[in-house]
């Protein structure tokens, strides 16, 4: 496993080698293991491959910061092994990447299932802030809430040897990896794009999660054209593992029945390394999944080619987030909206997408110059749009270390009180 390429992911197969593949796709902060309690009854029929995410589960720390590059990876893994054709369910993070197969490769799909997922997953400052927390203080705050996020409290209650195991997996995670992959989310959006989705797709959603619940999987029902909607009573986010018969049989009568013909894969694979297989109590009786039909298609919108002031929105919102450029937005009027477009267009459509600094860089300069010209109240939105570039507290202070010399103490003691503030809030973790 340590010897994974970068351009490929760890992974493991069960069943028959004859039989089609079907891959399972894993979630943030989760392994492969979040699947085991399937793969006994899908590896009767099916060639089941399972993969990490980069860093995750003893998988090598290569960093994928977009979906379409773990796309890619997963593709590049597949072709080494011979394998062409394939279904897929993922779950979240996972799902997202089916949706990225779908659209970009829909020759190599035959079936899709996406399992507590999303056209677009929460807001990109929620990712981009979460970034922020693990680099800050790593991963043991998001470790501790994980089980909040994953499952119900019941379950939680219940299954406590499951909720320990979700608090490690996520700890033992690499967190670099772990903030690529939140990047990942934080620019994924087909919203635009579902009725492109080609194959038989399954959404499959617990009841209960606050994560990507309900609501988003009827967006993606109503945007996919072939889509069914599943709604699994007494389960929240990680509905693989809290309730694992339910889930397992909706994909064995999805797969069975919805198939894509030609599935030969012409596979020449090679055995995958065994799984320790995750010792916990067994899981309380599963109640029956509800399914409903899902409601007719949603016409993507058309997509044109983006000039300057749409390229520099899209860099603004990655580098300021999407509150403050929607305020910024929402108070430009007659009077000043000629001003947000100039500063859209040339300052970050244009100097701030150039090629030659990257944007750690841009912002220690930028830091440097709002010092030296007093401009606090930008000062502040700028530390945070630092620390979502990639500078640690510790960098920040020594930027703001050097302007002391070169801009003055009082200067620089000003942008001591306003960086420290910002950088409390930005990174302390949520309770």
């Amino acid at each position: 496993m340590s010897e994974t390429p970068p351009n490929t992911l760890q992974y493991r197969f069960d069943g028959p080698e004859d039989a089609p593949v079907l891959i399972l796709g894993p979630s943030l902060g989760t392994t492969w293991h979040m699947w085991d309690r399937q793969v006994p009854e899908l590896a009767k029929q099916w060639r089941v491959f399972r993969f990490d995410l980069p860093g995750h589960g003893g998988a090598p720390a290569h960093p994928a910061g977009s979906v379409a590059e773990l796309s890619a990876r997963l593709l590049a893994t597949l072709d080494a092994l011979g394998v062409q054709r394939f279904g897929y369910a993922g779950c979240a993070l996972g799902g997202a990447i089916g949706i990225e197969l779908a659209l970009r490769h829909p020759a190599r799909l035959a079936s899709l299932a996406l399992v507590a997922a999303s056209p677009r997953f929460g807001t990109a400052d929620e990712f981009r802030q979460r970034g922020v927390v693990v680099r800050t203080n790593g991963l043991d705050p998001i470790a501790r809430t994980a089980p909040d996020r994953w499952f119900t409290g019941g379950f939680a209650a219940a299954q406590p040897a499951i909720t320990e195991w979700a608090v490690q997996m996520v700890r033992t995670t690499d967190p670099g990896c772990y903030i690529a992959a939140c990047e990942a989310l934080a620019s994924f959006d087909v919203r635009p794009e579902l009725g492109r989705v080609g194959v038989p797709t399954l959404v499959l959603v617990g009841s209960d999660d606050q994560v990507t619940g309900p609501a988003e999987a009827r967006t993606l029902v109503a945007g996919i054209p072939d889509a069914r909607l599943a709604v699994v009573p007494g389960a929240s986010h990680l509905v693989p593992v809290e309730q694992p018969a339910a889930v397992t049989d909706l994909l064995v009568h999805h797969f069975s029945t919805a198939w894509q013909q030609p599935y030969d894969t012409g596979q020449t694979a090679l055995p995958g390394t065994p799984a320790v297989p995750v010792q916990v109590p067994a899981a309380a009786p599963q109640p029956a999944p509800v399914a409903e039909i899902a409601p007719a298609a949603v016409p993507a919108q058309p997509t044109g080619q983006p000039d300057r002031y749409q390229n520099g929105l899209k860099v603004r919102r990655e580098v300021l987030g999407d509150a403050h450029v929607d305020r910024a937005l929402a108070q430009a009027d007659e009077f000043s909206g000629d001003f947000q477009e100039f500063v859209t267009r040339y300052a970050w459509g244009e100097i701030w997408d150039r090629p030659g600094l990257d944007r750690r860089t841009r912002s220690c300069i930028t830091l440097t110059a709002l010092v030296a010209g007093g401009h606090l109240e930008e000062l502040a939105f700028h530390t945070r749009a630092a620390l979502r570039n990639g500078l640690t507290p510790d960098e920040i202070k020594e930027v703001l270390l050097q302007t002391a010399v070169y801009c003055g103490v009082p200067a620089a003691n000003s942008a001591f009180r306003v960086a420290q503030q910002v950088i409390r809030e930005e990174t302390t973790p949520a309770e």
